[in-house]
């Protein structure tokens, strides 16, 4: 059995219409409207919160829907194993070579050019999704921050969520037009790539998106050698005076500091454990 049919055997047994379940997915009834006649693929279970609400209203096992979902996308995929992938639109191109440092935007659109949605283009775009999906995620729930992305982009609240819901789905080879303009474009401020090393490093606009810059390296790198612990630092932890009340964190946190030609002494580190307590010596998140 499809998500479409049981939904739409579910409305027929209890006697409601697609725009009572819309209004119980909190989306718009053509986002239903297309789930029941199959226009659309079921979401994914993990990147949706529909399917809680949907078998909420319908009176459904929890957890009925999200498995439907999961084996009908399987078997989709099945039938398109083998595709070969499918270059990006202009549109979304343009846009994320816009986003680009100016100092390297013409040298990565070269390799754009030359290597059609190659791995260069697929890395930076898969990147800059995983960025942006991550914020919509956690922000979903928010009905204040899904308001403001749909007056960024003339859209009703309900216009939003589906487009939220949608963008969540999709996917590095299905990535649109439309999911660019409405939160990679708003989402993201600029990114920059180290050629030699593909590393990343992703902006978001603070306005809609709070928080420091992404950072992502792909280079291989030697595993960090075993440092001997500091005589001080094991003087601090057998004093109880000291270190009794020092959380596995902030042990942690003492252990990983390294010095060059000097041994602090445990005074040392007791005076560093308040000073990483103090809120005074750290700025606190701004506020969405």
């Amino acid at each position: 059995m499809h998500v479409a049919l049981l939904l739409r055997q579910r409305l027929g047994e209890l006697g409601f219409e697609q725009k009572d379940l819309a209004a119980a997915a909190q989306v718009t009834e053509s986002y239903i409207s297309q789930l029941l006649t199959e226009k659309k693929a079921p979401p994914a279970p993990d990147r949706t919160d529909i399917y809680g609400k949907m078998e909420k209203f319908l009176k459904l096992p929890k957890g009925e829907l999200s498995k439907l979902a999961s084996f009908q996308r399987r078997e989709e995929l099945k039938k398109k194993f083998g595709d070969l992938p499918t270059p990006l639109f202009k549109e979304v191109r343009e846009l994320i070579l816009r986003k680009c440092k100016p100092d390297k935007e013409k040298q990565v659109r070269a390799i754009f050019e030359k290597q059609p949605f190659g791995e260069l283009e697929r890395l930076v775009t898969q990147k800059l999704l995983d960025v942006a999906k991550r914020v919509a995620q956690e922000e979903l729930q928010s009905e204040n921050w899904v308001r403001l992305v749909a007056r960024l982009s003339s859209r009703s609240y309900e216009q939003m969520r589906v487009m939220i819901l949608e963008f969540l789905d999709t996917d590095v080879f299905n990535v649109s037009a439309e999911n660019c303009v409405s939160f990679l474009d708003p989402l993201v401020e600029s990114w920059d790539i180290d050629l030699a090393t593909f590393a990343m490093e992703i902006v978001l606009n603070r306005r809609v998106a709070p928080g420091h810059a992404k950072r992502f390296e792909f280079v291989e790198r030697e595993p960090d050698q075993p440092s001997e612990e500091q005589p001080g630092f094991k003087e601090f932890l057998h004093k109880a005076s000291l270190s009794g009340d020092a959380t596995g964190e902030e042990i942690e946190f003492l252990q990983q500091l390294r010095f060059k030609g000097k041994r602090p002494t445990a005074l040392y580190y007791y005076r560093e454990l308040q000073n990483f307590r103090d809120p005074l010596h750290f700025r606190t998140p701004e506020s969405k």
